[in-house]
C-alpha cells in the first residue's frame, strides 16, 4: 500500500488547511493522520475506519474533522481555527487490518500556523 500526503501550507492563525491523503496498491482498514513537531515525538490526531467510525485526539476535537471519498480512495483532514501549536509535518497512515497497526506511512506534509 502507498499513501500520498498532501495540502501542507503557510496559513495564519485562525485559518483553514485541508490535507488529503490518496491510497494505492491495497484496501485499507483504517487511515490515520498523525503529526510531530519539532523536537517533539510523533502524536495521533485522527483515525477514520472503513466503518466510517472516527476518533479525535483532544486537543483537535471540534476544529479538525476527518472524512474520505470511496471513489477517489482519498481521506481528507479539514482543519480548522488552527494555532501556532498545529505546526508540524502531517503524516497519514494506513491500517490493513483491524487490531493490527499503522504499517504503512505516506511521506509527510509540512503545516506551518505563524502567529
Amino acid at each position: 500500500v502507498q499513501l500520498q500526503a498532501s495540502g501542507g501550507g503557510l496559513v495564519q492563525t485562525g485559518g483553514s488547511l485541508r490535507l488529503s491523503c490518496a491510497a494505492s496498491g491495497g484496501t485499507l482498514y483504517a487511515t490515520g493522520w498523525f503529526r510531530q513537531a519539532p523536537g517533539q515525538e510523533r502524536e495521533f490526531i485522527s483515525q477514520i475506519r472503513w466503518s466510517g467510525s472516527t476518533d479525535y485526539a483532544d486537543g483537535v476535537k471540534g476544529r479538525f474533522t476527518i472524512s474520505r471519498d470511496n471513489a477517489k480512495n482519498t481521506v481528507y483532514l479539514q482543519m480548522n481555527s488552527l494555532k501556532p501549536g498545529d505546526t508540524a509535518v502531517y503524516y497519514c497512515a494506513g491500517q490493513i487490518s483491524a487490531g493490527g497497526s499503522y504499517d504503512y506511512w505516506g511521506q509527510g506534509t509540512l503545516v506551518t500556523v505563524s502567529s
